[in-house]
């Protein structure tokens, strides 16, 4: 499932194509996505132009003066920049067809992402209103992630992956940035010492920078929105290397499961 650096990387590879463009025609040809796509998309985004695209959290938010499209890629969603007369392939669902003769093509297999429509702030929406901040926010710091943490007994790898405590920082980055931090992702989130929490901090923003410089991790079905894969994948440090060398220590890296994820350490490095 693409998280938060894939959909990043695909943010600031279509927004040049799309900031300033008018969107002069909508075509949905599968409106059962996760969430049916609303009646009114076409009707009331046909002739607008796009502000700007951004991200909150993995939702990409295409912005105009009428309202915002909320897209969310879900576990196998594409966007493709194509010329607008381009042959369909299996499973492209919609279009927004621009003035400069593109389109932006969404393209998922598995029918679990979303294409929605809101006139309100995109922070009042049901979907993003309850999100914890970014990892990248200024507020966000080891006394905040300490704070968040007081008193829970949940693994300290939970809480990091819990949106409504930060987002973005899926499985594959919180084993990385765990690692990173030295500290064990099963430990008590109570029991983290505020220092801690501030080399957590720090590793989380390091670990989802490199990731987005990378253009994300490709494992299955992300590429970015020009069609490149994700090359992070080739820096991991334990994720998804069990029984392979610890590259601090050289100790075996250890597999387990928390929350039903599968989640990877060193207990010689992580304590």
């Amino acid at each position: 499932m693409p998280e938060l650096p894939e959909v990043e990387t695909v943010r600031r590879g279509i927004a040049p194509h799309l900031t300033g463009q008018q969107i002069v025609r909508v075509v949905v040809r599968q409106p059962r996505l996760r969430w049916p796509v609303p009646e009114e998309l076409a009707s009331e985004l046909t002739g607008q132009t796009v502000r700007r695209v951004d991200r909150r959290a993995k939702y990409l938010l295409l912005r105009t003066d009428a309202g915002v499209v909320l897209l969310h890629l879900g576990m196998s969603g594409r966007l493709r920049l194509l010329p607008a007369e381009t042959p369909l392939v299996k499973h492209d669902h919609a279009d927004l067809v621009l003035a400069s003769g593109q389109c932006l093509r969404f393209n998922d297999a598995r029918r679990f992402g979303a294409l929605l429509w809101a006139r309100e702030p995109p922070e009042r929406h049901p979907l993003l209103r309850a999100l914890g901040p970014e990892p990248f926010d200024e507020g966000f710091s080891g006394a905040y992630l300490r704070q968040q943490a007081r008193g829970r007994g949940a693994a300290v790898k939970t809480l990091i992956m819990d949106n409504r405590v930060v987002v973005g920082v899926g499985n594959i980055y919180a084993n990385e940035s765990l690692f990173a931090a030295g500290i064990h992702p099963l430990r008590p989130a109570g029991q983290v010492a505020e220092a801690e929490y501030a080399r957590l901090a720090t590793a989380i923003r390091e670990v989802l920078s490199e990731a987005i410089r990378q253009g994300g991790t490709t494992l299955r079905d992300f590429v970015g929105g020009r069609g490149e894969p994700g090359y992070f994948q080739q820096q991991l440090q334990v994720y998804g290397r069990p029984a392979l060398a610890c590259p601090r220590c050289g100790q075996p890296i250890q597999r387990c499961r928390i929350g039903q994820r599968a989640s990877y350490f060193c207990p010689h490095c992580q304590i």
